[in-house]
């Protein structure tokens, strides 16, 4: 597997990844394949990752090609200063924008933390199918802005104030996932990882990545919803 290079230079590579697979080897998972290993493959030297995506999260992944580079990143990440945005279908109509201020704890026995996402919504789609009582299915097309870092940030804050996130097996809603599945036959998750903006840790300037969406995602966007891919901002 070869990866989308949305950026490469003497310090940094940033790919378009892929839905259905795991930035690196987990303790707990049985996947053979890997972004870090294959992109190390293609580019021909070890790379660092700096942050993650979801193995069902497709868009701009960003890793190091230095230990001090990484370190670097690292640290930007946990200081805040690298703006993410995210397109994601949810079900229902939201609010033009809002955010949502919620704690949220890794697992059920540690001590929530804050946790806030802002998002904007940019389209709305209603479609002639029957679901959960109602005889129309509603959902949005948003862009969602995590301003803290928390696991699975985006999907629960969204499960949170019920807009579950289409293709969600965790957090979502399965009378849309079934929808979707059976009715548009999309199974992916529908979050896309767009933007990424940060200073370069190595030279003066700020860096703007941006992934754009592929497969499934973009067709259900456009053919289904008569969605344009957004333009970021």
């Amino acid at each position: 597997m070869s990866f989308e290079i949305l950026l490469r230079d003497e310090w940094l590579c940033a790919v378009n990844k892929p839905t259905g697979i795991m930035v690196h080897r987990s303790s707990i998972g049985t996947d053979r394949e890997f972004v870090m290993q294959n992109l190390r493959d293609q580019l021909g030297q070890r790379v660092w990752p700096v942050h993650r995506l979801d193995r069902a999260t497709s868009g701009v992944l960003l890793f190091a090609l230095d230990p001090e580079t990484a370190r670097m990143l690292g640290q930007a990440f946990m200081d805040r200063s690298v703006d993410k945005r995210y397109l994601a279908v949810v079900r229902g109509w939201t609010e033009e924008q809002g955010t949502v201020d919620h704690p949220l704890a890794r697992h059920k026995h540690a001590e929530p933390r804050d946790a806030r996402t802002r998002y904007e919504r940019l389209a709305t789609c209603e479609l002639p199918i029957p679901v959960g009582g109602f005889e129309t299915a509603r959902y949005s097309l948003l862009e969602a802005v995590p301003e803290t870092g928390r696991r699975h940030q985006i999907r629960r804050h969204l499960k949170h104030i019920s807009h579950h996130l289409i293709g969600d097996t965790t957090y979502g809603d399965g009378r849309h996932n079934r929808l979707f599945r059976q009715h548009l036959g999309c199974h992916r998750m529908l979050l896309h990882a767009r933007r990424l903006e940060l200073d370069h840790p190595r030279q003066a300037g700020r860096l703007r990545l941006e992934a754009p969406l592929a497969g499934e995602f973009a067709r259900v966007a456009a053919e289904v919803f008569g969605w344009p891919e957004p333009t970021a901002r």
